[in-house]
């Protein structure tokens, strides 16, 4: 599903560093993977990709998130949060409940909404393992320690 259409890194020019570069390769190949999930779960559910993440994000938290750490953890907006929220809670697949203070309001996954997720989620491990398979296992391993490194560098850049 893939095609070919002009990308990020179509704004090289011959001289261009070779940080300017990767980050064109890293955005592209972002944007690439993302698009092709995005379709293949339009495609196949009702669910878009932040949903999916947000869903995918209380999936490993039985207890819940707070919204607050949901925005963090997704790098979006409470808004966003917020609005997705919405949206899946008149689904019936997440929950609200208020914490002690009553302004920290914690989301979870309904019984719906671990069953639905369940369904979802082992279509898109497949998409992505398929969408990755030109690398061999070492090469996965390899390209994950070096942006572990790059993540690392970056986080540490903001301390």
């Amino acid at each position: 599903m893939i095609t070919d259409v002009l990308d990020f890194e179509t704004r090289l020019a011959h001289g261009d560093h070779q940080a300017i570069k990767l980050w064109l390769r890293l955005l592209t190949t972002t944007t690439l993977v993302e698009s092709e999930l995005r379709t293949r779960l339009s495609a196949t559910s009702d669910i878009s990709l932040p949903r999916f993440d947000l869903l995918s994000q209380l999936e490993r938290e039985p207890a819940g998130l707070r919204m607050s750490e949901l925005s963090a953890r997704l790098m979006v907006t409470r808004g966003n949060v917020t609005g997705l929220a919405d949206q899946l809670e008149s689904e019936g697949l997440v929950e609200r409940t208020s914490g002690p203070d009553r302004r920290s309001v914690t989301l979870k996954l309904t019984p719906l909404g671990h069953e639905r997720f369940g369904e979802i989620a082992e279509q898109h491990e497949g998409w992505v393992i398929m969408l990755l398979g030109a690398l061999s296992q070492p090469e996965q391993e390899q390209l994950s320690a070096l942006l572990g490194k790059l993540k690392a560098h970056l986080k540490a850049r903001r301390a």
